[in-house]
C-alpha cells in the first residue's frame, strides 16, 4: 500500500478510517479509487451515492493536487521528529488494535513497539487523582512492569502520567496514546515524560501531525488504549468521564475490564465502583487478581526461570499433590483452587500452608498461591 497515495486519500471530505479501510479492502489500491466511477464507487460498503459523488469529483475537480502536496508534508512532518508512519496493511501494525471494530486506518509512532506489547495492560483514571488512587496506579504499574507486561495510558495529567512514569520506574514498558498529532505533546507539561516513553516503548498517535489536541480527539484516543491492550484497569473516575469512555471501548471490544474500588463517601470517584456494581468490571485489589484473570493470555510471559519444568518436592502426601498438579504457572485464588479440586477452602488451606513449609507454593497478596 502507497503510503503517499493513502494518505492523499484521506484528504477526501468524509473519509474517515471506516470508510478509508473500506475503500481499500474494496479497490486494494488507492489510485484505483483516485480514478473510479461512481457506480464502481457505491458498491463498497457504507460509501452511498451522495459521497461517491464527493469521492469522483474530489479527484477531478483538481482537489487531489493539494491532497498530494499535503500528504508529502505529512511525510515531511514524521521525519522531522523520527516518527513511523504504519498502516493497517503493513505487517508491524500492532497486532491487538487490528482485531477491533474501528481501527485507525494509519498510525504515527515515536519509540519502538516490541513484540510482546500484544500483553500490554492499560491504566487510565481521573486526572485530579488522590493520595490513594497515585498509589494505587503507581503498585499496579510497577508491578505490571516487573513481569514485563508493557503499560498502556493516554499521557494525561494525574493517573495517565503515574501510570507511565511508576512503569519506566519498574524497569518495564510502557505505550503513550495522543489525542493530538506525534509531535505535540499534550500536556506540555509531560514533555519529559514523554521522551523517556519513547526511550522505552512509544507515543502513539492516529491524529495527523501538527494537529492540536482537540475535545472530539480523546473519545476516540481513548478506544485505541482499550485496543493495545488485553485489559484495562480503571484507577479512580468520576460516574462519567474519559476513564469510563476507555471502560466501555473494552468492554465492546471483548477486552477485561478491571476496577480499583474508590473510597467511600468520594462520589467524585465513584465510577469505579459503579462499573463493579454493572458487574462490567472485576474488582481487583492487587496484580495477583489481574494475572489470575487474564493467565491464559499472559501464559507465554509469564514462564518459569530459564523454561526449566516446575518439580514438585519429594513426600507430598496424596491431598498436597493434587493441589499441587491443580495449580496453573500464574497465581491462583484460593477459592477458584478449592472448586478446581473440590475440596473445601479450609482444606485447601491447611494443605497449602504445608506445601509452603515444604517449599512447593509461595503465598501472595489477596489469597492467592503461586506454585514454585
Amino acid at each position: 500500500m502507497d503510503l503517499h497515495d493513502l494518505l492523499t486519500l484521506t484528504r477526501v471530505p468524509s473519509i474517515g478510517s471506516q470508510r478509508l479501510i473500506a475503500l481499500l479492502n474494496h479497490f486494494k489500491d488507492p489510485q484505483l479509487v483516485f480514478t473510479a466511477s461512481v457506480k464502481e464507487l457505491i458498491r463498497v460498503a457504507g460509501i452511498e451515492k451522495k459521497l461517491a459523488l464527493t469521492v469522483a469529483h474530489f479527484f477531478r475537480d483538481g482537489g487531489a493536487e493539494e491532497a498530494k502536496r499535503w500528504a508529502e508534508k505529512q511525510i515531511s512532518l514524521a521525519n522531522k521528529v523520527e516518527a513511523c508512519i504504519t498502516t493497517l496493511w503493513d505487517k508491524e501494525y500492532p497486532e491487538n488494535l487490528r482485531s477491533v471494530f474501528d481501527p485507525p486506518a494509519i498510525l504515527f509512532i515515536r519509540g519502538e513497539l516490541a513484540k510482546d506489547d500484544k500483553y500490554s495492560i492499560a491504566i487510565v483514571g481521573t486526572r485530579s487523582a488522590s493520595e490513594y488512587g497515585r498509589e494505587c496506579a503507581q503498585r499496579f504499574a510497577t508491578d505490571l512492569a516487573k513481569l514485563g507486561i508493557t503499560v498502556v495510558s493516554g499521557l494525561a495529567h494525574g493517573i495517565d502520567a503515574i501510570a507511565h512514569a511508576a512503569a519506566l520506574k519498574g524497569g518495564g514498558r510502557t505505550l503513550a496514546v495522543l489525542g493530538s498529532g506525534a509531535d505535540i505533546i499534550y500536556p506540555s507539561q509531560n514533555n519529559t515524560l514523554a521522551e523517556r516513553v519513547m526511550g522505552c516503548g512509544a507515543l502513539i498517535s492516529e491524529c495527523f501531525m501538527g494537529e492540536k489536541p482537540d475535545a472530539p480527539n480523546f473519545p476516540r484516543r481513548n478506544r485505541i488504549i482499550s485496543g493495545l491492550s488485553i485489559g484495562t484497569i480503571i484507577v479512580e473516575s468520576g460516574p462519567i468521564g474519559g476513564s469510563m469512555i476507555t471502560a466501555s471501548f473494552a468492554f465492546e471490544q471483548n477486552r477485561e475490564v478491571f476496577a480499583v474500588p474508590s473510597q467511600l463517601f468520594d462520589k467524585k470517584k465513584s465510577g469505579t465502583n459503579l462499573l463493579i456494581k454493572q458487574k462490567k468490571a472485576l474488582l481487583v485489589e492487587s496484580v495477583e487478581d489481574i494475572i489470575e484473570a487474564l493467565s491464559s493470555r499472559l501464559k507465554p510471559i509469564l514462564k518459569s526461570p530459564e523454561g526449566k519444568p516446575k518439580t514438585p518436592p519429594p513426600q507430598l502426601n496424596v491431598f498436597e499433590q493434587k493441589l499441587y498438579d491443580a495449580m496453573p504457572d500464574a497465581p491462583i485464588h484460593i477459592d477458584s483452587l478449592a472448586q478446581r479440586v473440590g475440596f473445601s477452602t479450609s482444606d485447601v488451606l491447611v494443605n497449602l500452608l504445608s506445601l509452603e513449609l515444604k517449599g512447593a507454593v509461595k503465598t501472595r497478596p489477596g489469597k492467592m498461591f503461586l506454585k514454585l
